[in-house]
């Protein structure tokens, strides 16, 4: 019985430790953000209306 309850405790122990990392490129997100400022600022000091299409996306980062 003892080695039973054992078993069932690591069993809901053990996967509540696994991991899950989630990656982002770094300097696309800083590039976008970027040019969304200074598209806020053109916007406030009279320019043209910004080109929301022109945002590249980002490749996939090489593993």
């Amino acid at each position: 019985m003892k080695n039973w309850m054992i078993g069932v405790t690591l069993a809901c122990v053990l996967p509540a430790c696994v991991t899950i990392n989630i990656y982002f490129p770094a300097a696309a997100a800083e590039k976008a953000a970027d040019k969304i400022i200074d598209d806020v600022w053109q916007l406030k000091n009279g320019g043209d209306k910004p080109n929301v299409n022109a945002v590249e996306p980002a490749s996939t980062p090489a593993k």
